[in-house]
């Protein structure tokens, strides 16, 4: 699966390497293009997963494109079933294709 805005291509992992969490795709750390996108300085907190890092492109052109949680709580990774910490989604403007 492809994470790609503007045709650039932020992140590229098989299916099986991602996990699906309340509507979106986590690609795990290494499939992340980090030429494409780095942190931005958005804060936010889930409730049950915890502190989130925010994303935009190295450009500057988008904000807030995706996001992870560095250090998921504990609660997530019992509801998740697994330890995705790092792991990185994109938001609805970034096509997702097979």
């Amino acid at each position: 699966m492809k994470a790609i805005l503007n045709g650039k291509v932020l992140a590229e992992a098989s299916k099986d390497d991602m996990v699906f969490i309340d509507g979106a795709w986590y690609f795990p750390p290494e499939a992340v293009h980090a030429q494409e996108i780095e942190r931005s300085d958005t804060q936010y907190h889930c409730s049950w997963r915890g502190d989130a890092q925010y994303y935009q492109t190295n450009d500057g052109s988008q904000q807030d494109v995706a996001w992870s949680y560095p250090e998921m709580s504990d609660q997530a990774k019992e509801r998740v079933g697994r330890d995705v910490s790092q792991y990185v989604a994109f938001d609805r403007a970034v096509e997702l294709s097979d």
